[in-house]
């Protein structure tokens, strides 16, 4: 099974999501957030993109996911006897 293709989209959104959170927390009570009402966008959405990165490495194949032959149940012990069978035929 190859890559699925949650996973380096969640890596991917928790790197960028820690680098906003932290220039939001360096950049708290700037004047450059005037212009947002006041509030600190970069901290906001970088607690955001974590949260989703976090989301989508959970929901992948690298804690809770499914292999497609567990679904199916199929066991690989079953499968390399199956395919050392066919090899020999």
């Amino acid at each position: 099974m190859g890559l699925d293709i949650k996973i380096p989209i969640g890596f991917m959104f928790v790197v960028f999501g820690l680098i906003l959170t932290v220039f939001g927390i360096v950049t708290l009570g700037d004047e450059m957030y005037e212009l947002s009402l006041g509030k600190n966008i970069n901290l906001y959405s970088g607690l955001g993109m974590l949260v989703f990165g976090a989301f989508m490495l959970i929901i992948s194949d690298l804690k809770f996911g499914k292999r497609i032959d567990e679904t199916l149940g199929i066991d690989e012990e079953d499968l390399t006897k199956e395919a050392k069978k066919e090899l020999e035929n």
